[in-house]
């Protein structure tokens, strides 16, 4: 089987809801990174062969094809076709991963993943709300699924919280998390961890002033136990509140996928190689647990332990999803979301996948590390692990 590069991965700092970004069209904010990734590699447009772009509410601006219109935004060539795919808050993980083999299989060479998703001008849920406009049902779950798991409907947040009462997580455990996803992220932009990463563009602060957005906006600086005591719960009798949670987030980022034979072609340098992709499923009503199984079988697919891997990017969807990851696997806890996560960066949902694999690629660069490992909890059970060789 022929092997796929990673050599180039770029994201745009997260931008808070109705923030620095909110003014991006998503097509618009989508075309930046592809612009970049191209800029980068210095390869010729005309040679990319696609473009799959993960996005999750593909509705209003974000309706019609978004990957395509990405592509229609961008300097990329009309002869560039694309894709948009919905894996839930995997999608552009999916990305990586769909052109991971089309590159394996052979029958491509050059293959943009990507992702955008713009929470402020299409929020979440934004699908459903069609109805209320042309008066049509729209819930996603027929009345024969609901029977069949015995719920009124599928949940994320009470997903969360009984992941939280499974594993005897206390709302002060979850509060330390994310203090402590705060903390890295604060570290790692005052240190300049994330230029490599970064794509600039502009935005506005918030007096309105257009400002050029190289800074991820939802860190918080001061972030404290008492200011996450401080934000109510989401549920009665529950532990999870905003402070434990992924922050809404616009963003866009975007990694190419290259051949062996477009490494001599292009005369490109790789980054990482793909080593192993995998998805599984599981329960859809606890739903994000299934990354602490999915593990298990790529970990055992590579032929590797979880000791093995140098460093981990688990998507801080919800705070006991990563604390659980932890637990079952065993893994160090020094070596997880090292330059902090959604909590403290942001979750631009369907631009997740591969903004996650951005700042994995070059952490590990950065701290001369080998293996990595992301993985991410997804809507209905579902979840994907990439396991990379830093090169």
């Amino acid at each position: 089987m022929a092997t796929a590069y990673i050599v180039a991965a770029k994201r745009t700092a997260g931008g808070r809801k109705g923030g620095a970004l909110a003014d991006w069209h998503p097509g618009d904010l989508g075309a930046q990174v592809l612009n970049a990734i191209v800029a980068e590699t210095g390869v010729d447009p005309k040679a990319i062969e696609d473009v799959i772009m993960g996005c999750v509410s593909q509705a209003g601006e974000q309706a019609g094809q978004i990957g395509r219109t990405a592509v229609l935004a961008s300097n990329l060539p009309n002869s560039v076709p694309a894709v948009t795919i919905d894996r839930q808050c995997g999608s552009s993980q999916q990305s990586i991963q769909f052109a991971a083999q089309a590159v394996m299989s052979g029958t491509q060479d050059l293959v943009i993943a990507a992702g955008v998703e713009s929470m402020s001008r299409c929020p979440m849920g934004i699908n459903a709300r069609a109805g209320k406009v042309f008066d049509i049902p729209t819930d996603p779950t027929p009345q024969s699924v609901k029977e069949k798991f015995g719920i009124k409907h599928f949940n994320q947040f009470t997903g969360a919280e009984m992941i939280a009462k499974k594993y005897g997580y206390t709302k002060e455990q979850l509060d330390t998390f994310s203090v402590e996803s705060h903390r890295r992220a604060a570290a790692a932009t005052k240190a300049g961890a994330f230029a490599k990463e970064l794509v600039v563009i502009k935005g506005r602060n918030g007096e309105g002033a257009e400002v050029m957005h190289d800074k991820d906006e939802g860190i918080r600086y001061d972030a404290s136990m008492e200011a996450m005591a401080s934000l109510k719960i989401l549920m009665e009798d529950g532990v999870m509140s905003a402070a434990n949670a992924s922050q809404i987030c616009d963003g866009s980022s975007a990694v190419m996928i290259a051949s062996e034979a477009a490494l001599k072609t292009h005369n490109l340098t790789p980054l990482a190689r793909i080593h192993n992709v995998t998805v599984t499923a599981g329960d859809p009503v606890i739903m994000l647990e299934e990354p602490l199984f999915a593990t298990d079988r790529a970990l055992q697919r590579a032929g590797m332990k979880i000791g093995d891997i140098d460093l981990y990017e688990v998507n801080e969807a919800f705070a006991p999803v990563p604390i659980a990851w932890l637990q079952h696997t065993g893994a160090d806890p020094s070596k997880l979301n090292v330059n902090g996560g959604a909590i403290s960066l942001g979750h631009p949902l369907g631009a997740s996948g591969t903004k996650l694999m951005a700042t994995l690629v070059h952490a590990l660069h950065a701290r001369g590390k080998k293996w990595g490992l992301q993985t991410m909890c997804e809507g209905g059970g579902v979840a994907n692990v990439t396991i990379i060789e830093a090169l």
